[in-house]
């Protein structure tokens, strides 16, 4: 039940998200202006100052030591440590916004090398510190959303940035006819207001749940230090991962005028399954996992049933996700972004990055899941281990693939971002594989079963090969309607196959679905 709070709190972000990514593809579009480049690259920058400091990092480190407090009872320790946090977090986010703002000409030649002096460095440089503070306000909503998800108030939280999409959605709309530079910084300016909304629609629970809450620096607090000791390698650990996606950056900077723009719109679409089913279970089962009492053999053995119980869900929802990325990804791609100055082009080379991206998809998204059962034991060193190995394969095979790998095979260099893509994938696996095997040798055997995985798949190909079908028997239909129909169909036999098949949790599915009709 959890799970589907947090599922439905950000499918409700999501949703408006894809509608205002749709708006920007349309007003800014991605091959035909540097402005689009300009704003998904600084965008990029505080993006991970608030990944950083914000959910991730606070999430592992946080939410164990807070929900192990309430779950013994002792609610006031719980409301000082989560006042310390806070108050900690507001002065670290503060220097660094500061920093940020000043400093922000040399972290664009850091993060965007491949963008030579001119007019398109400029209007990142000046877009980066326009939304530096906006990150400050999201890394306080991911304070008010550990908070909340430690007392099961799932749905807030995550549907909180609904605010930030109106306010973005909003922006487009009123100044959809200025220029592309003075759009994009329009929106940066729309994005920190709508980021304050973010944090301030969340206060009034927080302080209802967490009546004792006071804003202090925690000096000798026991569960403060606790939680800064697991900070610090949760923080390294997310900060790799972030490492990644700056790679990813600093690699497409070096790719023709377009691609950091088209990675974001595909990123835009696969981060939906990993949000709604990646991340919403991971997030319901944090608390969960980190809950539990007893000695080292029970506490494992409740993890391992947490855990496998999570990773089929996941499975289920994620596995159709990817095929439909990889068969359908033109449907989608079109149906969302292919309007205005976003040419047919252009949804060729997403539905590319969306095809090569969805080979790993799974691994992103149970590794989610594995990574939170490490730190329900707070263990944050072993994911940061892991992820440092990531990011060093990622730099070598994304060099290798985005760079040169077009070039060997004859294509146009465009191509290099769904190398890029590729690349991804396949670190991606790696890093599933490490963490599965670490977290198994210490609590014993998990995952999905192969066969359960291999009949998900089976059913899904069928599923897409009927929407492919359908796709080319009305390929006269407009983007919208042909999606629909697409998808529909897609979605619909992928269920009636898995029901079929026995998989419980499709017959689950069906159940709730009759349930909620009557």
């Amino acid at each position: 039940m959890h799970a589907v709070l947090v599922g439905a709190g950000i499918l409700l972000s999501r949703i408006l998200g894809l509608v205002r990514e749709s708006l920007k593809a349309r007003f800014l579009g991605a091959t035909g202006d540097i402005a689009a480049d300009a704003f998904h690259a600084a965008f990029r920058i505080p993006n991970v100052l608030q990944n950083l400091f914000g959910e991730g990092s606070l999430s592992a480190s946080f939410i164990p030591v807070y929900s192990n407090a309430l779950a013994r009872g002792n609610r006031e320790e719980a409301d000082r440590l989560a006042g310390a946090i806070g108050a900690l977090l507001a002065l670290v986010a503060a220097v660094l916004v500061l920093l940020g703002v000043i400093f922000a000409p040399a972290l664009v030649a850091v993060i965007a090398p491949g963008f030579e002096e001119g007019p398109k460095r400029d209007l990142t440089v000046s877009l980066t510190r326009i939304l530096f503070p906006g990150a400050a306000l999201f890394v306080f909503s991911a304070w008010c959303l550990g908070i909340l998800n430690s007392h099961r108030r799932f749905f807030l939280s995550y549907a909180a940035p609904v605010a930030w999409n109106l306010t973005m959605i909003a922006a487009l709309l009123v100044y959809r006819r200025s220029a592309p530079a003075t759009l994009a910084t329009n929106i940066a300016w729309a994005s920190v207001a709508g980021a304050a909304l973010t944090f301030i629609v969340q206060l009034p629970v927080v302080f209802r749940v967490a009546p004792a809450l006071r804003l202090s620096l925690g000096r000798g607090n026991e569960a403060v230090r606790r939680v800064m000791r697991n900070f610090v390698p949760a923080f390294f650990g997310r900060g790799v991962v972030q490492v990644n996606a700056y790679i990813d950056q600093l690699i497409a900077s070096f790719l023709p005028t377009g691609a950091i723009s088209l990675l974001f719109y595909s990123q835009t679409i696969t981060m939906l399954p990993i949000s709604l089913f990646g991340m919403s279970v991971s997030a319901a089962e944090l608390p969960e996992m980190s809950s539990a009492t007893g000695d080292d053999e029970q506490s494992h053995a409740h993890v391992r049933t947490r855990l496998n119980i999570g990773l089929r869900q996941i499975a289920f929802l994620v596995v159709p996700s990817a095929v439909a990325f990889f068969m359908l990804g033109d449907v989608i791609a079109a149906a969302l972004f292919q309007w205005g100055r976003f040419t047919a082009e252009d949804t060729r080379f997403t539905w590319g990055i969306l095809a090569a991206a969805s080979l790993g998809l799974l691994a992103s998204t149970l590794g989610r899941l594995y990574s939170s059962g490490f730190y329900a034991l707070n263990d944050t060193k072993t994911p940061l281990r892991i992820a440092l190995v990531r990011v060093t394969l990622a730099m070598m095979l994304g060099t290798l693939f985005a760079l040169y790998l077009p070039g060997l095979f004859g294509v146009a260099p465009q191509w290099g971002a769904a190398a890029l893509a590729l690349s991804s994938s396949i670190v991606g696996w790696v890093e599933f594989t490490l963490l599965r095997r670490r977290l198994n040798a210490r609590i014993g055997r998990t995952g999905a079963a192969p066969s359960f995985v291999l009949t998900l798949l089976t059913a899904a190909l069928a599923s897409g090969a009927a929407g492919v079908g359908v796709k080319l028997a009305v390929a006269g239909l407009h983007r919208l309607a042909l999606a629909a129909l697409v998808l529909g169909t897609f979605g619909a036999l992928y269920l009636v196959v898995t029901s079929a098949l026995r998989v419980p949790e499709s017959l689950a599915l069906l159940d709730r679905l009759r349930r909620t009709r009557a």
